[in-house]
């Protein structure tokens, strides 16, 4: 259906691109597969005309083609949900999908009532139960991702690809997501798939196609490999991800929080987050589970200051009490927060990284130093080992995982007490996540405390001590890390 032949493709400084071959095929779940920075998201945006300066060939149904822009790829048939959300957060879900296809009256108005009625049946078939003139700012990432593949389903496009769209959903969103994928196939439609979750490739892929710092390293169908032949394929060696070896119980509480409550954000008389009490102890990594909803990433918000018109709770940071109404507040007092959206909360993508880093220690008056950025940016490289050039290189230009060590680089400037960690693997590569892990172990291991969110179990068993999880807005249940299995976390978060 499609096929790459010899695609290279060059951005300053960096070949994302090296003589890539490429096909396929129609009714199957085509992956692409590699780390962070292999060059597959390039490689989707020559597909949907994103870059239309390249070389090589792009044939579609066996005809050489060149897109010039977005919407010649979309009217050939092509689709993309994007991995970073390409959604206008002001206007409503039903304005988003229609948004350049509305569908008007004979008269030239806008058939509001037609749209919201079909945007409704996209809901209902993602599952997601909120109302089409719904916000998108309102949304959490999650739920912001379903919409993007509401977008994708709503053209008849023959060929979907998708670009990591897993990554911000709920072990029920991504079942949901694979029925629908099963059913596109049905209907012959040519499904191409990036993930770096090994255990769902093994369920929808077809077929697979490994790149390697630009370069096509193997291909074939995906019954005839396992998950350590790919990892080998992607990264060139082997790459295990070794449990928690040792559980930290330290005597000493770092913070304490007591009663935490936060008024619901749209709904009067409703909290979104209720009467919610724990301890977390010096050295300790403190995981916090629950499905999407749960109220896990407002938790750590409402720690770090960022809804104190809405919240109310008694914090003590090493037993003393403290106030803390701003993120300003919480960062004084010793806290780090790595949100869930690196790209547009923990970055600013088109500032290198160097700047990014020195963000959180800004002199509240006095002169920038250039030389002590630098000399400080240089170590941090060298200590995350973060993959780049030179501490001048653009964030934007940065694979996802060492995107996210420069975040928390940035936060580990501030020389906290505390780090707050949502989502910190989210959308990196298997080699990427093991690093981060490492570095997670190490930091609690030299003393730091942390509070570790996420929405993947195995994650969250083999970095935590101790796991609270969380249900509607409250927690359901605590469990020390070396008694817990999927099968109680789960339960509990139910």
């Amino acid at each position: 259906m499609l096929e790459a032949i010899n695609i290279s493709k060059e951005f300053p400084g960096v070949k994302a691109l090296n003589g890539v071959n490429i096909k396929f095929f129609p009714a199957k779940v085509n992956a692409i597969l590699g780390e962070n920075g292999a060059g597959k998201s390039t490689l989707l945006k020559i597909l949907t005309g994103v870059y239309h300066q390249y070389d090589g060939e792009i044939r579609l149904n066996g005809k050489p083609i060149r897109f010039k822009n977005i919407k010649e790829a979309h009217d050939a048939g092509i689709a993309i949900i994007h991995q970073e959300l390409n959604l206008i957060p002001q206007l409503s879900i039903a304005e988003n999908l229609f948004l350049g296809r509305e569908i008007l009256t004979p008269f030239g108005f806008l058939a509001t009532s037609i749209m919201h009625h079909k945007t409704q049946q996209l809901l209902k078939k993602l599952q997601l139960n909120v109302s089409p003139n719904t916000l998108v700012q309102t949304l959490k990432i999650g739920e912001q991702q379903l919409i993007e593949i509401a977008k994708a389903l709503l053209t008849n496009a023959q060929i979907i690809l998708m670009d990591e769209p897993t990554s911000a959903l709920t072990d029920k969103e991504i079942d949901n997501l694979h029925r629908i994928i099963h059913e596109l196939k049905n209907e012959g439609k040519t499904i191409v798939y990036i993930s770096h979750k090994m255990d769902e490739l093994f369920k929808i892929v077809d077929n697979y196609t490994v790149l390697r710092d630009g370069s096509t390293i193997d291909a074939g169908e995906m019954s005839s490999v396992n998950e350590q032949d790919l990892i080998r394929k992607m990264v060139g060696r082997d790459v295990q991800i070794s449990p928690k070896e040792t559980f930290n119980f330290a005597d000493k509480t770092i913070l304490k929080v007591k009663n935490l409550t936060l008024k619901h954000h749209s709904i009067q008389n409703k909290n979104q987050l209720q009467s919610i009490s724990f301890e977390l102890k010096k050295g300790e990594i403190l995981g916090v589970f629950g499905l999407m909803g749960a109220g896990r990433t407002e938790l750590l918000e409402v720690i770090f200051g960022i809804h104190a018109s809405k919240s109310c709770f008694e914090i003590e940071i090493e037993g003393k009490i403290r106030k803390i109404g701003t993120p300003k507040d919480a960062i004084q007092n010793g806290l780090a927060f790595v949100t869930e959206d690196r790209k547009s909360e923990g970055l600013v993508l088109g500032m290198s990284i160097a700047e990014n880093i020195s963000l959180t220690v800004l002199p509240e008056f006095g002169i920038l130093n250039a030389t002590n950025d630098t000399i400080a940016a240089q170590d941090y490289i060298k200590q995350l080992s973060i993959k780049t050039p030179s501490e001048k290189q653009s964030c934007i230009n940065l694979s996802g995982g060492n995107q996210q060590k420069v975040v928390l680089a940035k936060w580990l400037a501030t020389q906290p007490k505390i780090l707050l960690l949502d989502e910190p693997t989210r959308g990196i590569d298997i080699n990427a996540k093991n690093e981060i892990y490492q570095l997670i172990k190490k930091l609690a291991e030299n003393g730091l405390s942390i509070m570790l969110v996420s929405s993947e179990i195995p994650e969250i068993l083999a970095l935590s001590d101790r796991i609270l999880v969380m249900s509607e807005g409250k927690i359901k249940g605590e469990f020390l890390a070396a008694d817990a299995n999927e099968d109680k976390l789960l339960k509990a978060a139910i």
